[in-house]
């Protein structure tokens, strides 16, 4: 949840929080237990501490108008939320992380530019909590619009392939939270995991892939190599990137 008080890690000439303060591991083991809160239920998600001022006390939270839409797996240092926070002003967006240390930068860096911007960076918040296991603890039944996977972690062993973010088993959860029409972008510089997400997400009969022409006019694509930490290094590196982009679909009958 997003606390107020001000952080003496935050950098005097630019208001933002320094990055070498909150480093973590690169890779998380995401089937080992960590410690955190995680809400019984969808209704029991306070949004009020995540965007105080879109929920005033008097707020009704029921307001379907006012739910998270969107949902970045794994959002790392947050620069994906960043960029859509502006490119989507009116949607509630939020990312969930599982290392505690790049969670609270994040935590600080919103509070940091909501700060330097009054009036912005209102719609977007962060979590700690584990999405392999407890996404139905946070979204309704079709609550979603979008959800992101960028650059998640390869496990390049087989034996932790099932470790692995996107797996058949799992989206099924996920599109359990996506509405019909909702769509999971995913994007890796690893060209195995990116034949495996595309896989997977091609044998699911609940989706289906965007074609080239709804790819070109989304937006958000070009945000998928360009808005994060990972797709930015990739990009310096002249490193090359492999998308799905997939739409979540009535299943046959």
């Amino acid at each position: 949840m997003l606390e107020t008080k001000a952080s003496p890690n935050i950098s005097k000439s630019t208001g933002l929080p320094r990055k070498r303060f909150y480093r973590a591991r690169a890779h998380s083991n995401p089937l080992s237990d960590s410690h955190f809160p995680v809400p019984i239920s969808p209704s029991h998600v306070d949004y009020s501490l995540h965007y105080p001022h879109v929920f005033l006390p008097s707020s009704d939270q029921n307001d379907s108008s006012k739910k998270i839409q969107f949902a970045d797996i794994g959002c790392g240092f947050g620069g994906l939320l960043i960029s859509l926070s502006t490119l989507f002003p009116e949607t509630l967006m939020i990312g969930m992380e599982l290392r505690d240390k790049v969670t609270e930068y994040v935590k600080e860096r919103i509070l940091a530019l909501r700060v330097a911007n009054p009036g912005q960076y209102q719609n977007i918040s962060v979590t700690r909590t584990n999405s392999m296991k407890y996404i139905p603890n946070y979204f309704e039944k079709g609550q979603l619009s979008k959800m992101f996977f960028l650059f998640p972690d390869p496990h390049f062993k087989e034996k932790n392939h099932r470790r692995r973010v996107i797996s058949t088993h799992l989206l099924d959860e996920y599109a359990y939270a996506l509405g019909v029409g909702g769509i999971i972008y995913t994007i890796t510089d690893v060209e195995e995991l990116g034949e495996w997400m595309k896989a997977c997400l091609e044998s699911h009969p609940m989706f289906e892939a965007l074609t080239e022409k709804e790819l070109e006019a989304d937006p958000v694509v070009e945000l998928l190599s360009s808005a994060t930490e990972e797709g930015q290094k990739v990009a310096r590196n002249g490193g090359q990137t492999f998308r799905a982009v997939y739409r979540r679909i009535m299943p046959p009958l």
